[in-house]
């Protein structure tokens, strides 16, 4: 069949790596792709938000599955309007994509169905917002309610910190996104990205990985959309997955079933492992960015079948496999990020890093100018390896790292740390 991938980023390159390879796929469009992505399939120059457009696409190239990548499209309720017109998609309707788009819905939900999650209150004004911080103190977690792309959530270790994070946000810093806040208690444990892939009424696991939010070395920084990742993640347990599904996985499936907006398509649960065991920090109703650079390599299974098996509400017949191997991913971003970055500078060395044993590259934030790659975003390469230890796949993706040669290019040296000590 005809596969449309929606997305331009890392997650989207790793995707179309993965369903060019898949004997189910006959031509691959990715809208609007990067560099990366059109040498697995052909790039597709569309306005996703314009679904007429992608419907009409469709049409006219016989595409009998859409595969909506990014955040955005979901919670805008493309799903919705594919599945109208008769054409299958994988993803979330825009009501069930609110576990996403919504941190107050979400929170709202774990209350309702007794999921373990931070003590939490909602805002819509600067004033009793602060009120709530002055009475908890800090540290505390600041959360704008909406969609802001990995930068929303504030971990304030003082009070001048948290006053900040709410008057920029009360303040449009971050648009309509901000517009309601959720202040939670800081939860303390290890973190754990764990994802499922869902039917609307079976959830199967995937693999664990851990992903490295702050900028800097040592997690120092702001929080970013993601600088490193790596799988599986040592503290994901046969058990604690266990434990992950019976106490969030599957109450929140039922929950949402409850409502009359099943679940269909990636549940990514944002975990901290506590004393008291696994709670939840918040939900996105997508594969992660950069963990599906980690997951895909990791993957032995045939992800297209697993998608459409999903689509058409069959997981419960489907067992997926996976490569002992470990994966890392680094991310290499533009000077700047997670502000504005400087774009336009030349990558040079990427052939020399593919070339490398137990490497890929897959690109986020790149352009092609004059056949040269070029850095167009913040997030810009991911480089990946792949060993038989986390040891041996850092070596590997900071191999790679080594061989890229671009004046204005940074990232994280210690991804990966926790598994590593």
């Amino acid at each position: 069949m005809n596969i449309l991938l929606i997305g331009s980023g890392g997650r989207e390159h790793a995707l179309a790596w993965k369903m060019a390879a898949s004997p189910l796929c006959d031509l691959l469009f990715i809208a609007p792709g990067n560099p990366g992505t059109a040498r697995c399939g052909v790039n597709v120059a569309m306005d996703v938000a314009n679904h007429d457009d992608v419907i009409a696409f469709c049409a006219s190239h016989d595409v009998g599955l859409v595969v909506v990548g990014p955040e955005g499209p979901l919670v805008a309720g493309l799903v919705d309007d594919l599945l109208a017109a008769g054409i299958k998609a994988f993803g979330p309707t825009k009501a069930a994509a609110r576990l996403e788009g919504s941190k107050a819905f979400t929170k709202e939900l774990c209350r309702e169905a007794g999921i373990p999650t931070a003590d939490y209150a909602r805002f819509d004004a600067l004033e009793p917002a602060l009120a709530h911080v002055y009475a908890h103190g800090a540290p505390i977690v600041i959360k704008a309610d909406g969609l802001a792309a990995g930068k929303g959530v504030v971990v304030a270790q003082s009070l001048e910190e948290a006053e900040e994070a709410l008057e920029m946000m009360f303040a449009g810093g971050l648009g309509a996104a901000g517009a309601e806040v959720v202040i939670e208690e800081c939860m303390v444990g290890e973190e754990v990205s764990f994802f499922a892939l869902c039917d609307g009424k079976t959830a199967l696991p995937l693999a664990s990985a851990q992903d490295h939010k702050r900028v800097g070395d040592g997690d120092t920084g702001p929080n970013t959309g993601g600088m490193g990742a790596y799988s599986p993640a040592p503290i994901m347990t046969e058990s604690m997955a266990e434990q992950v599904m019976a106490s969030i996985i599957r109450p929140t499936m039922a929950a949402m079933a409850r409502r009359g907006t099943p679940f269909t398509g990636i549940l990514f649960a944002g975990l901290m492992i506590t004393e008291d065991g696994p709670k939840l920090i918040e939900y996105n109703t997508r594969f992660g960015d950069p963990e599906c650079e980690v997951l895909m390599p990791r993957l032995q299974s045939d992800l297209v079948a697993a998608l459409l098996a999903a689509c058409d509400g069959l997981l419960a017949n489907v067992g997926l496999r996976w490569r002992d191997d470990a994966a890392l991913t680094v991310v290499m971003c533009g000077r700047g990020y997670p502000g504005t970055p400087e774009k336009g500078a030349v990558i040079h060395g990427l052939e020399v890093a593919e070339a490398l044993d137990g490497v890929l590259v897959f690109h986020a934030g790149t352009a092609e100018q004059g056949g040269l790659i070029t850095a167009n975003g913040g997030r810009v390469l991911n480089l990946v390896g792949l060993g038989d230890t986390v040891a041996a796949a850092h070596a590997r993706a900071y191999a790679a790292v080594d061989a890229i040669r671009w004046d204005g290019g940074f990232c994280r040296r210690d991804i990966g740390w926790r598994a590593l000590t």
